[in-house]
């Protein structure tokens, strides 16, 4: 018989209609979880849940703004009156706002990019911390970019973000430790996504590795026997990386 790690687990996945969220939520289901797939876009949702399904496994859709805190909120409510404990967050809903010399960026580009990358996964956080720690295993995973280190120049707003994500991350990891609950980062790297395409419009796709790639590779820091914490798996390396702090 297939081996099922995530029978019976309940898995929430945000930016989950298509790339990277799409794809790791095709891999939490068919390792045995009930996806919790979060995503604004509907009909990227009901495609979802098609491709779970034809795979034998289940999903609840829940079409949301990740800009909507009331609503993340909420579903937190929600998940406890219907399941009682989350057992995996994956927190991959972003947005990469304009490529652009800090001073041209519109206030409005600047503060929705924040508003979903930071906030929400904060929102996130607080709403699902109660949840997770129910769990014998909880998994917390956080999507972060090389970008947040780098200091390019005309990645201000998406890197700053994801800076923010990093330590939000860190945090977390770290309030959690002497709990169930781990909590780890991955940076993707050049994955074929419709993010990736718009930063770099003259890259060939084809050379890129898939979402379905990188959630394969992803699967592990979800399990129950993920015993990493605080941690950031480097995939364009396969690799773990760890972050400095100081003497």
């Amino acid at each position: 018989m297939e081996s099922k790690p995530l029978a019976n687990r309940i898995a929430l996945v945000t930016g989950a209609s298509r790339g990277i969220g799409a794809a790791l939520s095709l891999a939490l289901a068919q390792a045995g979880a009930h996806i919790v797939a979060v995503a604004r876009t509907v009909g990227g949702l009901e495609e979802l849940d098609d491709a779970i399904k034809a795979q034998g496994g289940t999903a609840t859709l829940v079409p949301l703004d990740m800009k909507d805190y009331d609503g993340i909120d909420r579903l937190g409510g929600v998940l406890y009156e219907r399941h009682g404990r989350l057992d995996v967050l994956v927190a991959n809903a972003g947005i990469l706002g304009v490529l652009s010399p800090l001073g041209h960026v519109e206030p409005k580009v600047w503060d929705d990019v924040m508003a979903v990358n930071v906030p929400a996964n904060w929102r996130l956080i607080r709403s699902m911390d109660p949840l997770l720690r129910v769990s014998d295993a909880g998994r917390a995973v956080f999507l972060t970019s090389g970008a947040s280190t780098r200091g390019a120049a005309y990645w201000g707003p998406y890197a700053t973000s994801k800076a923010a994500v990093d330590m939000l991350a860190r945090t977390y990891a770290a309030e959690t430790a002497s709990s169930p609950v781990r909590v780890n980062l991955v940076n993707p790297g050049p994955i074929r996504t419709r993010m990736r395409a718009t930063a770099m419009p003259g890259e060939d796709p084809e050379t890129l590795d898939t979402p379905a790639q990188l959630a394969a590779a992803m699967l592990p820091l979800c399990l129950p026997s993920c015993t990493e914490n605080g941690r950031l798996y480097d995939y364009p390396t396969k690799g773990w990386l760890d972050f400095r702090r100081p003497a």
